[in-house]
C-alpha cells in the first residue's frame, strides 16, 4: 500500500479514516479540500488544482482523501494501488454531515481550510449526498467490483467495517 485513494459520498468519514490510515502507515496525507480551496472557502483556480493534483499522482507515496472533480478522481483511481471506498447508508451520510455542522460551529473540521464557510459547505454537502448517491455511487460500486484484479480494494459499508479496516491495517503495520 503506497498510493491510496479514499473516496465516497459526502459526510462519510473519509477524512477521519484517511487521517487514521496516514497515522498507522506513515504515508503522507493530502486532503483534496486543502488543495482545491483557499482559507475562507474560495476555490483555487482550476488549472492550479489540476497541476497540484498531477504532482501528487507522480509521487511515490500518498493517501489522497476526497473527490476534487470527476476527471481528477478517475485519474487518481487509475494510479492508486489501493482503493478505499466508503459506502455507508444514506441516512448515516446525512447524520454525519449534520454532526460536522454542529462541531464546525466551534472548530474548523480537520482537513478543511481555515475559516471555511461551515453553513454553506453543509448545505452543499446535503445536496451532494443526494446527487452522489444517484450519479456516482453506481459508478464507484462498479469500479470496486472491477478493480480487485489490479488493486487492493476495500469497500467499507458500515462504521464497524471502517473500524475493522483500520484495526487490520494497524496490525499489518505493527508487524512490518
Amino acid at each position: 500500500m503506497k498510493k491510496v485513494a479514499v473516496f465516497g459520498n459526502a459526510g462519510g468519514g473519509k477524512s477521519t479514516l484517511a487521517r487514521h490510515l496516514a497515522s498507522l502507515t506513515g504515508l503522507p496525507l493530502y486532503p483534496l479540500d486543502m488543495i482545491q480551496f483557499r482559507a475562507g472557502g474560495g476555490e483555487v483556480p482550476h488549472e492550479d488544482y489540476l497541476e497540484a493534483h498531477a504532482r501528487l499522482l507522480r509521487g511515490d507515496e500518498w493517501i489522497i482523501d476526497g473527490y476534487g472533480n470527476e476527471v481528477s478522481a478517475w485519474e487518481r483511481f487509475a494510479v492508486a494501488d489501493t482503493l478505499v471506498y466508503i459506502d455507508l447508508p444514506i441516512p448515516v451520510h446525512y447524520w454525519w454531515v449534520t454532526k460536522r455542522l454542529f462541531k464546525g460551529l466551534f472548530v474548523t473540521p480537520e482537513g478543511w481550510p481555515e475559516n471555511s464557510p461551515i453553513w454553506r459547505s453543509t448545505m452543499d454537502s446535503y445536496r451532494v449526498v443526494r446527487l452522489c448517491d444517484r450519479e456516482m455511487t453506481p459508478r464507484y460500486r462498479q469500479l470496486v467490483a472491477d478493480a480487485p484484479a489490479s488493486k487492493r480494494v476495500h469497500h467499507l459499508t458500515s462504521p464497524a467495517a471502517m473500524k475493522a479496516f483500520l484495526d487490520a491495517v494497524g496490525r499489518e503495520y505493527a508487524t512490518a
